[in-house]
């Protein structure tokens, strides 16, 4: 007589249903369950995890049409359930006290956690407000992964320790009573417009440069971090001219003028401009209307710079390898130590990077010579002789 075929726990259509729901719920919000989640119990009452996975499992199966009976299903039957995912390890064998997740999505371990130490470090240094967040909200959810490893999943193995030298999280600013009124306010609807190619009608109240003060209709192309602070790279509505501006030097005003804007493509396009105009060049100023519109049409010759460098800031020269890619150095002879007497710096420049390179050229002021073009070595010394009669003034 053939053996009845044992069946399974799951084998109902309804239970089988439910382990699935169960799953996509964990995949589609990671950390539910957790006392800060948008799922969790109102703070009147004591946390009861399970009832903010229940809620959200319902939501999840109402939305693929699936009906469950009301109260369904009860907080032992997710239980049994998480325990099943557990003994198939899909879920760790641990506690999840800041909420349910599955393995590590998209990485493996390792990957991240060489993902979390950069978003560690650009949230603690470089001051990003969003990534700060979704920094604290992951080493919630980690935790208990940190303490499985013992501490040694939250190392900062590495770390970018480039500081902005303005205020840039709106919270912190409150804080500490150092309120401003700044973009960094609005970087929700910026972050939108970028990714949508929106026209916005942004707001320029400070500029050391004496540029034009006041409202600018711009189709933001991205925020990026350089040196010092945070930047918003945009393109003039009018004259078509690629910019870039310091996001704490325009306001708290971000309107948006197209909401159905030009598509990423479009968006993608001019950034990939913006991107060949600094890397042809030294910083990150891409030059006025003019200039600008002549070198994208090769028009504009780039111009030879070349400047000696003597000891002891020859060896430091010699190690930036890749510091700019169009760059040459040339070592000069040998003294009676081995040691190289000077070497040559030679780059092609176009004429709008001679002040961002002059300054860099100013850090080794004493060790540095301009050799050319003429207009940098007159610039270079009289920068020389400016700093030397500052100090005689005081003999």
């Amino acid at each position: 007589m053939p053996k009845k075929p044992l069946l399974h726990y799951y084998a109902d259509r309804l239970s089988f249903e439910r382990l699935m729901l169960l799953i996509a719920t964990l995949v589609q919000h990671p950390g539910v369950g957790s006392a800060d989640s948008k799922e969790a119990s109102p703070k009147t009452k004591q946390h009861e995890a399970l009832e903010a996975v229940q809620s959200q499992l319902r939501q999840v199966a109402e939305s693929v049409g699936i009906k469950f009976p009301e109260g369904y299903p009860a907080f032992a039957t997710i239980r049994k359930d998480l325990q099943i995912l557990r003994d198939y390890k899909i879920l760790d064998k641990r506690m999840y006290r800041w909420g349910y997740y599955l393995g590590t999505g998209a990485m493996s371990r390792e990957q991240l956690q060489v993902t979390f130490n950069a978003l560690a470090s650009f949230a603690h240094y470089q001051g990003d407000p969003q990534v700060r967040q979704l920094h604290q909200t992951l080493q919630k959810r980690l935790r208990g992964l940190d303490l499985e490893n013992q501490g040694d999943f939250f190392y900062p193995v590495r770390a970018y320790l480039n500081r902005p030298i303005i205020y840039t999280d709106p919270d912190e600013m409150i804080t500490k009573g150092k309120q401003k009124q700044t973009l960094f306010c609005c970087l929700e609807t910026v972050e939108n417009a970028i990714t949508q190619g929106q026209l916005v009608e942004v707001y320029r109240f400070r500029d050391p440069y004496q540029q034009r003060i006041g409202p600018m209709q711009v189709y933001p192309l991205q925020l990026f971090y350089h040196d010092i602070a945070w930047y918003l790279l945009y393109e003039e509505c009018q004259t078509k001219h690629l910019e870039v501006e310091r996001v704490d030097r325009l306001k708290d005003y971000c309107r948006i003028i197209d909401s159905q804007g030009r598509g990423q493509s479009a968006q993608r396009e001019r950034l990939k401009a913006a991107q060949k105009l600094m890397e042809a060049g030294w910083g990150i100023y891409l030059g006025t209307p003019e200039d600008q519109q002549l070198e994208r049409l090769g028009k504009l010759p780039l111009e030879l710079v070349k400047v000696r460098f003597f000891p002891p800031v020859t060896s430091f020269i010699l190690e930036g390898e890749r510091r700019h890619p169009n760059q040459k150095i040339v070592k000069g002879p040998t003294d009676k130590d081995g040691e190289y007497t000077h070497v040559d710096y030679l780059i092609k420049l176009p004429r709008r990077s001679f002040a961002e390179f002059s300054r860099w050229v100013y850090r080794y002021m004493g060790s540095a010579e301009v050799l050319s073009p003429p207009e940098l070595v007159e610039k270079h010394r009289q920068e020389a002789q400016a700093l030397a009669s500052r100090y005689s003034a005081h003999d």
